[in-house]
């Protein structure tokens, strides 16, 4: 399997393809895991004893990474069992640690909510943890279709694809059902596709997942999970009366139920993949501008929607589209969804009051038009992305809110 995602940072794209593990190898990345999982858990206990000295103390000692380097640098040289494994990986988590560390302080000193925070690193637990192994390019290397890490590691890749260009870093992970993946990251490369002079506009939504101002292009809610929850339930009720107590191990049982319900997940959020990506991938083959709202879906995870916006999956899919336009050398305008509902795309009338969800269809009450109301959100987004949704001309607006997808 392979998959082209975006990586976060302009110019780069990451192909994941699967792992056929021998034993041997196998035993080999869990032992380099759990000398990069020590490594882990000594810099959290690190971090937490500096920040008990500086609360006591009122002291003003830092955890950063030149001290956690210091710290794995007199480690290894003192642990004949640390030295065995590559020190790529080791350095590489320590990274990782200081990421996340980083985004936690961040949190805290801007005061957000304690469910909108990212909780401070925690240690990671053996039975629970499931190993990633990060490789920068001096760790790695490519040879015969076979992936060689640091240490004398040799991994066969199933290439399902080809890679675009030399990998810049590599992630080998074990996913929760146990199969194993290498992540490569590579320079993202431009595929053009033909010009066809068609813009579109895509509003976001519950009732169906995409409405855009082009009939064949509309996305209905496909309900994946809807129709594998039995399966679901089933697996969440085998896991509860498995359950241990706390501080004990799992029984054999307790994993096995544990597999399944993972293995369920996946093969759900697999098809909720596949039909954004094949949606996504249609609309931006015969639309050469999109204009796409910015809509940020993870409020509707506090309200009654929230198990079917989920199963929409709205966010997996909006990325999706960035990310197949950007890919293809589409135009992509990310327009602010701010009274996307109350305005009318014929006149730029705004509604008094913002409409009720149950109210279906939009009236202007200065031009009269009535059209469905998704639909006419779509035609808004053109409108402030400075299209005109009949193709007449290409002004933008006054207070036009859009935004160009980078």
């Amino acid at each position: 399997m392979a998959a082209a995602t975006g990586t976060g940072g302009v110019g780069h794209a990451r192909y994941t393809f699967r792992l056929r593990l021998s034993s041997t190898a196998r035993t080999a990345l869990m032992a380099e895991w759990d000398r990069c999982r020590w490594v882990w858990n000594e810099c959290v206990a690190k971090s937490q004893a500096v920040h008990q000295h500086n609360k006591a103390t009122g002291g003003n000692r830092t955890c950063g990474s030149a001290q956690l380097d210091k710290m794995l640098t007199g480690a290894r040289r003192t642990s004949p069992w640390l030295r065995e494994g590559s020190s790529v990986p080791q350095q590489q988590i320590i990274r990782d640690f200081g990421t996340s560390r980083a985004k936690a302080v961040k949190d805290i000193k801007a005061r957000l909510p304690m469910r909108q925070r990212a909780g401070m690193p925690r240690l990671k637990k053996k039975r629970e943890a499931l190993p990633t192994l990060n490789y920068t390019k001096r760790g790695f290397r490519l040879k015969d279709g076979r992936l060689y890490l640091a240490g004398g590691i040799s991994l066969p890749v199933v290439w399902s694809r080809n890679l675009p260009d030399r990998p810049s870093s590599v992630r080998v992970y074990q996913d929760s059902t146990g199969h194993w993946y290498a992540s490569f990251v590579v320079p993202a490369v431009v595929e053009p596709l033909p010009q066809t002079g068609a813009v579109i506009g895509v509003d976001w939504g519950v009732k169906e997942t995409a409405t855009t101002t082009s009939e064949a292009h509309d996305l209905p809610h496909a309900q994946h999970g809807k129709k594998a929850r039995e399966k679901l339930v089933r697996y969440d009720r085998m896991m509860a009366r498995r359950k241990p107590k706390t501080g004990q191990a799992g029984s054999k049982g307790y994993r096995e139920a544990k597999r399944l319900r993972a293995k369920a997940h996946k093969k759900v959020a697999r098809r909720r993949q596949d039909t954004g990506r094949k949606w996504a991938k249609s609309v931006v083959t015969e639309h050469d501008v999109l204009a796409v709202e910015d809509f940020k879906p993870k409020f509707l995870a506090r309200t009654s929607m929230a198990r079917k916006a989920a199963d929409a999956a709205i966010g997996a899919t909006k990325q999706a589209l960035i990310e197949m336009g950007r890919k293809h050398g589409r135009t992509v305008h990310l327009v602010h969804p701010a009274h996307t509902t109350m305005d009318c795309a014929h006149c730029g009338a705004r509604a008094k009051h913002a409409l009720p969800l149950g109210m279906r269809t939009y009236t202007c009450t200065r031009c009269g038009i009535s059209s469905p109301r998704d639909k006419n959100s779509a035609r808004v987004m053109l409108v402030r992305a400075g299209l005109n949704p009949a193709g007449a001309d290409g002004v933008r607006p006054s207070g036009a809110l859009s935004r160009t997808a980078a």
